[in-house]
């Protein structure tokens, strides 16, 4: 495990990799019930769900790498202009966690069944199916039938064909509804299930709505299978509320770790900021693109971003306020936005601005609602209380409108669509409401601008061809989906939606328009690097796997599902 940062938090992780990664030893050696070797089940599911939390997360993980390419967040690291590169630290982070943690459900699931704790294996074997998953859609090719196999010698495993892992995942997710449904066990998961608490009612419904979305992500390749999709939709066994979301539940707990939200921690929590809010985004919620949902802005803003800056307030750390400049890479002065944009060679770019920077918002990381007082923010400018969302009820149901629309699912595309949205403003609720913020923040849903938002997006919808359609469900699932990048990068790379910005488009780029002397320059922002498709294999595992292929190329390495 390499973890370059060295934070409490990152202490923590470190520690919990190197007592599960000895679990053979650990394990095995005995079978003395006085002086017992063997982790109980409940243990063992804690620590599998813990690890499946920071799969594709912020801070240590790919979600900082995600991100950016999804245009939600702006670095000045590599991964700007799809930048990535074979030995990013984050990549292997990511690497290393979903293989400790296939290790640890392993041993859940041969622990239980030797145990006949049945229902504790369907749920270990859910965990794998979405863990595998996951790494097909980072990676395409990965090790997964002989990943686990050290201890029978195999410390070279073989890179499993793509398509082949995913036909194993979806038969592995009805076995384990069938040892879920099944009760059997003298012990069963309860407050050791940090997503459920035990609920088997929710893992299977969570069961059908993950298969739902693979189907999804599949049907354009020979593996879908129109029999079992019906068969999964007679079925009618989905999330019916954000009461089943699946999700990561973060805590305000700082010690002996930080159990805060990893995008809070590494926004409110750094030395340096880091963690710039993409302007591309922003203009979009503002209504000012002029392709999508112009003239609509969006209500979710200040739950969105936290502007350090009020409207009109002039930038304080560069700003020159004898000529008026101020020295900002993009600053909106209408409502204080401030941040820097993609691929930009701007001389205010690698400026310090740290009193003037947006922050991520309370919804996505449990921040500060922007209450247009502004404000310098530190650690303590929210509660970081805000679960890491993996797969909740309002994007079932942006997969619903897209599955009607292709034509898979019958029913109205357009009115599952306007659900979906409504859905995203009950799920911002629900987040502000859980976050323990002192702060007075009004609800959202059923107010007279998310009504007339609503309504502006569906006239948009009406009046759209096809693809048009599709653009608006998939930027509507964007926007939604704000701080839960993986399922984002997979939806651009299978439908092309949302639109990206575009430093080789055309121009202008941004709409920004202070009305000073101080325009935006579009020959100030490039990309030297084609979109990657797939993210690189690390190469520290390339260089000790004589099984592992040669290093990609991730501008066109694609996962199958990719067209």
């Amino acid at each position: 495990m390499k973890l370059l940062k060295n934070t409490k938090y990152g202490i923590a992780v470190l520690f919990t990799a190197m007592l599960f990664t000895g679990c053979d030893d650990y394990l095995n050696v005995n079978d003395d019930k006085d002086s017992p070797t063997e982790a109980p089940l409940n243990l063992l599911l804690t620590n599998t769900q813990r690890s499946l939390g920071a799969t594709t997360d912020f801070q240590f993980y790919a979600g900082d790498i995600l991100q950016v390419y999804t245009h939600q967040m702006v670095v000045r690291e590599e991964m700007d202009q799809y930048g990535t590169k074979v030995d990013n630290i984050n990549l292997n982070n990511e690497w290393d966690n979903t293989y400790l943690t296939l290790t640890d459900i392993e041993t859940l699931i041969s622990q239980g069944t030797e145990e006949g704790a049945m229902v504790y294996v369907g749920v270990a074997q859910m965990e794998k199916a979405y863990l595998m998953s996951v790494a097909v859609d980072i990676w395409g090719d990965v090790p997964y039938t002989e990943a686990t196999k050290l201890a029978g010698g195999i410390n070279t495993p073989k890179f499993d064909n793509q398509q082949e892992i995913y036909a194993s995942v979806l038969e592995l997710i009805e076995t384990a509804k069938i040892n879920m449904a099944s009760g059997a066990g003298t012990i069963k998961p309860g407050t050791d299930d940090l997503y459920y608490g035990g609920n088997m009612d929710k893992w299977i419904r969570f069961a059908n709505t993950f298969k739902l979305k693979l189907y999804n992500q599949i049907r354009s390749t020979s593996l879908f299978n129109a029999t079992d999709v019906a068969a999964l939709i007679a079925e009618n066994n989905f999330f019916q509320s954000n009461a089943d979301d699946f999700e990561f539940k973060h805590t305000t707990t700082t010690s002996p770790s930080d159990e805060r939200n990893r995008f809070y921690v590494a926004s409110y929590g750094s030395t340096q900021f880091s963690t710039y809010m993409s302007p591309w985004f922003y203009e979009i919620l503002k209504g000012v693109n002029p392709n999508i949902h112009n003239g609509n802005p969006d209500p979710r803003m200040p739950y969105y971003f936290f502007n350090q800056l009020t409207a009109g307030e002039f930038p304080p750390d560069q700003g020159d306020p004898g000529t008026g400049n101020p020295k900002a890479d993009y600053w909106d002065k209408a409502t204080g936005f401030f941040s820097i944009r993609f691929g930009s060679t701007g001389p205010w770019r690698d400026s310090s601005a740290e009193n003037s920077y947006t922050y991520p918002g309370i919804f996505p990381c449990g921040g500060r609602y922007d209450d247009q007082q502004g404000g310098v923010m530190d650690i303590n400018g929210g509660t970081g209380k805000a679960p890491k969302r993996i797969l909740t009820y309002d994007e079932f149901l942006y997969i619903k409108a897209e599955l009607m629309l292709a034509g898979v699912m019958t029913g109205d595309a357009g009115a599952q669509l306007e659900a979906a949205i409504n859905a995203s403003f009950a799920k911002v609720d629900q987040v502000v409401a859980n976050s323990g913020t002192t702060q007075g923040v009004p609800l959202l849903s059923g107010t007279t601008p998310v009504n007339a938002f609503v309504s502006g997006v569906m006239t948009e919808y009406a009046a759209g061809d096809a693809a048009k359609k599709l653009e608006i469900i998939m930027t509507q699932k964007w926007v939604a989906t704000f701080g839960d990048p993986m399922d984002q990068y997979t939806d651009y790379r299978r439908t092309g939606f949302p639109v990206l910005a575009n430093p080789l488009g055309a121009s202008p780029e941004y709409q920004l328009n202070n009305g000073d002397d101080f325009p935006l320059i579009d020959s100030q922002t490039v990309q030297n690097n084609p979109f990657q498709v797939s993210l690189f294999w690390p190469q520290t595992e390339l260089n000790v796997n004589a099984n592992a292929p040669s290093q990609k190329n991730a501008t066109t390495y694609k996962i199958f599902w990719d067209n």
